[in-house]
């Protein structure tokens, strides 16, 4: 005997449509957030005619692929790249090793003038980097015996033009010392003194016992730093000046889209762009699990 169906169930029908609500919500935000890519990917392939076509030609009819390939044969985009990565490579673990540090020592540790440097961290956030960019310029100018200065910083031009002017003024970030100092926090004490009472050294715990716990949130502060010194353009461009075969991705891109105007070369411009942002897109895809973690770090207690 043919068993009668069960009646759908309303509750599941709420689920079933919220479940579908959710993901196309999701789907046309990852539409939304990759379509200014295709379009920078798209536009490289542009010819001049299909630019100026009206209406527009939005996807190319004949695809411009050499474009990629006069990006490294009529602009120095190697030695952009390897400025670049230079330059971003060290900076993130300069900033990434005194963040740390600091952080660990204001957290853990208790020393005179601990409650008055906690502050310095916290009230040097409000001033944006632009605002020392004078003052920094000029004490990198005239730094004696250095780029030709004497020993009263006089005669040369210090430390400019030089990689030491591109990386020096942001060996520390206060944003990364306040950041490392809050994940430090959550660290129990508990740990730290049954290494001390194993024998371990103060150094050996930070850096096998502490770090290993905070790793996400170091992933992260790498993936913040790493992404903002990429395209950092105004400070690189004020101390390579005189020094061209310095200057990276995000200045060379600045000074291409000044001396190129016409129609043939903005899809160069825009292979430029699309190929610049490459290093970036692999960096998050390969630390993704970690900025995630270190995101989510602390807001669920268990």
């Amino acid at each position: 005997m043919a068993q009668p169906e069960s009646p759908t169930h309303p509750a599941r029908n709420r689920g079933a449509l919220l479940g579908v609500l959710k993901y196309t919500a999701l789907a046309l935000g990852a539409v939304i957030m990759i379509f200014p890519f295709l379009d920078m990917f798209l536009g490289a392939l542009r010819t001049p005619a299909e630019r100026l076509a009206l209406p527009m030609v939005y996807w190319p009819h004949h695809p411009q692929w050499h474009n990629f390939v006069r990006v490294f044969t009529e602009l120095p985009m190697l030695t952009w790249l390897a400025n670049s990565i230079l330059v971003t490579s060290l900076i993130t673990a300069i900033q990434m090793v005194t963040s740390t540090m600091a952080g660990y020592a204001l957290a853990k540790y208790r020393f005179f003038g601990s409650k008055a440097l906690l502050s310095l961290v916290l009230g040097a956030q409000m001033f944006p980097f632009f605002l020392l960019i004078i003052p920094i310029f000029f004490l990198l100018r005239f730094v004696p015996l250095a780029g030709g200065n004497d020993l009263l910083g006089q005669g040369g031009s210090g430390l400019l033009n030089s990689y030491a002017a591109m990386i020096l003024p942001f060996a520390v970030t206060w944003y990364g010392i306040f950041l490392m100092r809050q994940n430090f926090l959550g660290v129990p004490n508990e740990i730290i003194d049954a290494a001390r009472m194993d024998g371990a050294g103060e150094f050996r715990i930070f850096a096998t016992v502490v770090l290993p716990l905070v790793k996400p949130s170091l992933a992260t502060l790498g993936i913040f730093v790493f992404l903002y010194h990429w395209n950092e353009v105004i400070w690189t461009m004020t101390v390579t000046r005189s020094a061209p075969d310095l200057q990276t991705i995000p200045v060379g891109i600045y000074l291409l889209r000044g001396a190129f105007i016409d129609q043939s070369t903005f899809s160069l411009q825009q292979a430029s762009v699309f190929i610049s942002i490459l290093p970036v897109m692999i960096l998050f895809l390969l630390l993704q699990r970690y900025y995630v973690r270190g995101l989510t770090a602390g807001a669920v207690k268990g």
